[in-house]
């Protein structure tokens, strides 16, 4: 069964290499949605099982799209990984409270971000079929 990912991102360069890395796992499909509002109306009609977001996007930031998810309905306990040029020090703190997954700063391995990623998705499956 096809697993599907939801990478947001405003620049071509690492939604590229994002892409390439993610759909590197077998049984992954990446979608891309280029800002935070794109990525909601997408949460809204498709299920994915996890997200790759980037932090600093126009209109609405990752902070806020996270906010979004994690304030209750379906999306609550959806992996997400964060991917940011964000170098202020607070940073980690506020997604670990907002129950980031993982965070990794750029410019980021993208091996290291699908081991992480492989990860989170496993340990979904096994939580999935619990009695």
């Amino acid at each position: 069964m096809r697993k599907t990912i939801l990478i947001v991102e405003d620049s071509d360069a690492w939604t590229a290499a994002l892409q390439m890395a993610l759909e590197a796992i077998p049984g992954i499909e990446a979608v891309v949605a280029t800002s935070a509002t794109a990525a909601l109306r997408l949460l809204d009609t498709r299920e994915f099982a996890a997200l790759v977001t980037d932090l600093n996007m126009p209109r609405m930031d990752g902070f806020e799209l996270i906010q979004n998810l994690r304030a209750g309905g379906r999306h609550e306990h959806l992996p997400i990984v964060v991917i940011s040029g964000d170098t202020d020090i607070e940073t980690p703190r506020r997604l670990a409270q907002l129950g980031v997954s993982a965070f990794f700063p750029k410019p980021f391995s993208p091996a290291s971000v699908r081991a992480r990623l492989e990860q989170l998705l496993d340990a979904n499956t096994n939580t999935d079929h619990r009695p």
